[in-house]
């Protein structure tokens, strides 16, 4: 029997304008072994994403006392025990200061997801999320989605320096931006292109030769600048074209309901609630391919969260709060680290409730989840925790590494090639390496 590519449509006019009619689910969409394939005929694809908590961790609650595969769960990755086989645990690796002055809760974070020794939020390198976006993002109408939700718009993704990716705060502001105008239900079964869309493409296109010449009369500089902007100009032209084409069928796929108003503060309680909210709506936006790269910030890296009726933030309690003689830690800091680790823990749930092929749509997902230090108290880029989730058959997982003072953008590195990217090094200074962590690649 001959492949079909998912992205067939029976083709015809009405009243001048063209009309597309999608097909179902059919057995020539599928491989083998029953494996459903994405528009172009290959496997499903492969979104790539990062899940950031603020503060740290308590490490004798969060780091395994054994290496390997056989490690028990301590008390705080506990809530995590369902995905044991779809997570791989690091601890120890660090991010390298080369000099530079730590700037609490900035450094850690972004020296991870730079690759660089970073002071501040003038990054100097796009972070590792928006090189895997333009690898893999491309054919998506969102190049990115991110999403902050503790209230607070923030971002830890960056093209440029001091121009971080902004973020949503509403899930209902999200479900809006995503499927409200513009958006085509992957299975409706009639495709009208938007004639606004037609026009402005062809704008666009139109004055391709006039960007071809003006690059061959300007100066190094100026090519640089003009460039950035036409790449910019370019995946606008790219999102475009892709509202002009009818999108693939999704099996499966539901178009969720919007979400209702809610309360947007940094309450634990409220928090929890948006956090599952914008959860489920992300998942719904990668299940149709509205994007393929996101980024989830849980809580500011100067954690704003605060238990119901009070005003103390979590940041504030890691400063302030004495440890408990009995318990060794400080117990509110540590609930507070515990609530992060349920909440990871919901977000897998909503990928992993997705069936997708013959797995999930975790199984096709490949998910960072961080922090920006390891003590908060004492601000420390040393043993900052990383947790990797999912792509099933893509990295491997069901175990705990310890990173022994290694620099921590081997992650990074080794998290680039199995996204595809042909990157043999990556990271300055002492950062830079090219030692991938192999117990990680598939």
């Amino acid at each position: 029997m001959s492949k079909m590519p998912r992205r067939t449509f029976l083709r015809g006019a009405m009243r001048g304008a063209a009309v597309g009619v999608a097909l179902p689910l059919l057995n020539c969409f599928l491989n083998e072994n029953g494996r459903a394939f994405a528009a172009t005929g290959q496997r499903l694809p492969l979104r790539f994403g990062t899940w950031i908590w603020g503060c740290g961790h308590i490490p004798e609650l969060w780091i395994p006392t054994t290496t390997g595969r056989d490690y028990v769960m301590p008390p705080h990755l506990a809530p995590l025990e369902p995905y044991r086989g779809q997570l791989a645990i690091f601890s120890g690796f660090d991010v390298k200061l080369d000099g530079v002055a730590n700037k609490p809760h900035i450094t850690g974070c972004l020296g991870l997801r730079s690759g660089i020794p970073v002071p501040d939020e003038n990054v100097k390198a796009p972070t590792l999320d928006v090189l895997i976006g333009d690898a893999i993002g491309t054919g998506t109408r969102f190049r990115s989605i991110e999403v902050s939700t503790s209230g607070i718009q923030r971002s830890y993704s960056y093209r440029t320096a001091g121009s971080p990716n902004p973020s949503e705060v509403s899930p209902l502001a999200l479900y809006q931006r995503i499927f409200g105008d513009g958006f085509q239900d992957p299975n409706s079964m009639e495709f009208h292109p938007d004639p606004q869309y037609m026009v402005h493409h062809s704008v666009l296109s139109a004055v391709q030769e006039e960007r071809k010449r003006l690059m061959a009369t300007v100066g190094a500089e100026d090519r640089h600048r003009l460039d950035e902007y036409f790449t910019s100009i370019r995946q606008l032209e790219q999102q475009l074209a892709l509202q002009l084409q009818p999108p693939a069928p999704v099996q499966d796929f539901v178009m969720p309901d919007a979400p209702p108003q809610v309360t947007l503060d940094s309450e634990m309680e409220n928090v929890m609630v948006i956090h599952k909210l914008m959860a489920g709506l992300l998942a719904r936006a990668l299940q149709c391919n509205q994007t393929r790269v996101f980024n989830v910030l849980l809580s500011d890296t100067t954690s704003n969260l605060r238990r119901r009726g009070t005003t103390t933030t979590h940041h504030t309690l890691t400063h302030e709060e004495p440890v408990d003689p009995a318990l060794g830690h400080q117990r509110e800091v540590a609930w507070f680290a515990q609530q992060s680790m349920i909440a990871w823990r919901e977000f897998l749930d909503e990928l992993a409730s997705i069936p997708e092929g013959d797995g999930t749509l975790l199984d096709n997902c490949l998910v960072l989840a961080h922090s920006d230090c390891s003590i908060a108290k004492a601000h420390a880029v040393e043993g900052i925790p990383v947790m990797v989730a999912g792509a099933s058959g893509r990295i491997r997982t069901g175990y705990h590494m310890a990173g022994n003072a290694d620099p921590i953008s081997r992650l990074g590195l080794t998290i680039q090639q199995a996204m595809g990217l042909q990157v043999e090094k990556w990271g300055t200074m002492s950062m830079e390496t090219n030692r991938t962590v192999t117990e990680l690649l598939g």
